[in-house]
């Protein structure tokens, strides 16, 4: 049982050349809980689309899937809270995802994370007053 773990993990984020995914799928390729990507679904409405299969079962599309593993980074890994997500991409167009970062992403991002740690560490200082 170890292996396949270990072989799903290695397996998160590539996505097969497929046009529909099942939810058991994406939770794999995502490396997600089905609830947690429900809930996602739930919050990310425009950005998050599954079509409904005739047994009612969710499929999702490549940019579904592209979507959700946006938004698991800015989550996850970024620390965005579900809110300030949704700010981040409030600029959406046609079912994908469009930074309002642009083309200086990178140094945007950049730029976050420093301010970032800046007001962690003056909220520390704060706290510690």
């Amino acid at each position: 049982m170890d292996s396949q773990i270990g072989e799903e993990a290695e397996h998160q984020g590539v996505i097969p050349d497929k046009r529909y995914f099942k939810i058991g799928e994406v939770c794999e390729i995502a490396g997600v809980k089905q609830h947690v990507l429900r809930y996602w679904e739930s919050e990310f409405k425009q950005l998050i689309r599954p079509q409904r299969a005739t047994s009612k079962q969710r499929l999702y599309r490549r940019v579904d899937v592209e979507n959700i593993l946006i938004i698991k980074k800015l989550l996850k890994e970024d620390g965005f809270t579900i809110p300030g997500a949704k700010k981040l991409f409030a600029g959406k167009k046609g079912g994908e995802l469009k930074s309002p970062l642009g083309k200086n992403k990178k140094d945007a991002m950049d730029l976050l994370h420093d301010l970032k740690a800046e007001l962690l560490a003056i909220r520390q200082i704060l706290q510690d007053e």
